[in-house]
């Protein structure tokens, strides 16, 4: 799986509006949470599609944008958290052991 960093707030527009012609995943890790660690690893492991942008949000480093994000699409914080933004929105939310690459591929209309 190809992870972009999710590092400015800038970007955060830039996901919104991209994600009208293709879905994007966010993806919010803490480093020092082993369910997140287990949850980027199945992750990682997983299928994936070149469908999808993939971004990777450290909260350790960026607490900030997870906040934002939480503001913009419209979800509460969770850690670790995937969301699926398409057409603006967020349109599935998953959080601690739910995180599957599968969910993932099938939320987004692509398995």
């Amino acid at each position: 799986m190809h992870w972009i960093p999710l590092e400015y707030p800038e970007q955060l527009q830039d996901i919104k509006n991209r994600s009208e012609k293709r879905p994007q995943l966010l993806f919010k890790h803490s480093t020092r949470c082993s369910i997140s660690v287990m949850a980027k690893s199945r992750l990682d492991r997983g299928p994936s599609s070149d469908q999808i942008d993939y971004y990777y949000l450290d909260l350790l480093q960026f607490r900030p944008i997870s906040n934002q994000i939480a503001e913009l699409f419209q979800v509460h914080h969770e850690s670790p958290q995937v969301l699926l933004i398409k057409n603006g929105q967020c349109v599935y939310e998953e959080t601690h052991n739910g995180i599957t690459a599968e969910e993932i591929l099938e939320q987004a209309g692509l398995q």
